[in-house]
């Protein structure tokens, strides 16, 4: 598929009567930082597991890195890092032990790339799996995900557990291999990390993409988040959404003509005014209310 690192089509995976998700349609090319957005039960998870050969797509088809997933899943294995949403791994081992396995099992020796990353991300190899904290986990499926220097990252809710600094730390590492060529796919419901890192973005909602573009278009919506101290009632600005009040300040997502904005609030004792660009949470939440069509 050229440069496509991910394509799908019409992929659809249902779980006996349940949706997963269906007729998928979805492109990233290779050498993106790409963010997959959707709450939990979105079918974000079924996305990755599918692409990745780990479940059987009901219908539809999909490659990744040009190979087709059902044909070729061990060579996209290989060249792909995964890390899910929930690491789990064999107890008794120790850190070192796992690292170790997770290279062997791609016959590569990791060892400097291993050191590099624990040492970074502050993680202790001596230490038994079962002894870990969570974020400690992670950190660990961070390093087998990134240590034999994949292709292509699919990284499933990366961040959960980890602590601000060495969030810091992962995108920071995550940017590094991106610059080099590595494509990025990032699935999160943690909004603020996709607008601030990714340079592409898809919507997923019932199990289906309802928006798709560059995390820019994406936020031009053409609503603004307009909050004023002074004397003004939901009703008189019909339409607006996401209207809150408190200690005197409102708060509220504005899509209509500025001078109709202009008119209603010169009549009015207004104390305080800004209006803001509305971040991407609040842009999610639009493509949801409005099935992915633009207000």
């Amino acid at each position: 598929m050229g440069n496509k690192a991910i394509f799908a089509e019409n992929l659809t995976k249902y779980y006996g009567k349940a949706r997963g998700i269906d007729r998928l349609n979805l492109t990233v090319e290779a050498g993106d930082f790409f963010g997959f957005i959707g709450p939990n039960g979105a079918g974000k998870s079924t996305t990755v597991r599918t692409l990745l050969g780990l479940i059987a797509p009901t219908s539809g088809q999909a490659q990744v890195l040009g190979l087709d997933i059902a044909r070729d899943q061990k060579e996209i294995l290989k060249r792909t890092g995964y890390l899910p949403s929930d690491t789990a791994f064999y107890h008794g081992m120790r850190v070192r032990e796992v690292l170790k396995l997770s290279a062997d099992l791609r016959r590569k020796d990791c060892r400097a790339a291993a050191a590099d990353l624990c040492e970074r991300l502050q993680l202790d190899t001596e230490k038994k799996v079962e002894d870990l904290s969570f974020g400690n986990r992670k950190k660990v499926g961070i390093v087998c995900a990134l240590q034999h220097d994949p292709e292509l990252l699919i990284l499933d809710e990366p961040t959960g557990g980890l602590d601000p600094l060495m969030q810091h730390e992962f995108f920071c590492i995550l940017q590094e291999r991106n610059r080099k060529g590595t494509t990025v796919f990032l699935s999160s419901h943690v909004l603020s990390e996709i607008q601030r890192y990714c340079t592409r973005a898809a919507v997923i909602r019932e199990g289906s993409i309802i928006a798709c573009d560059s995390v820019e278009k994406l936020a031009q919506t053409g609503a603004r988040r307009i909050t004023l101290r002074g004397d003004l009632r939901r009703e008189e600005l019909p339409g607006v959404r996401d209207w809150t009040e408190q200690d005197g300040t409102v708060s509220f997502l504005y899509n209509g003509l500025p001078n109709d904005l202009i008119r209603i609030l010169a009549g009015k004792d207004i104390l305080e005014l800004t209006v803001a660009e509305p971040d991407l949470e609040e842009i999610v939440l639009h493509f949801y209310e409005k099935g992915g069509e633009q207000a």
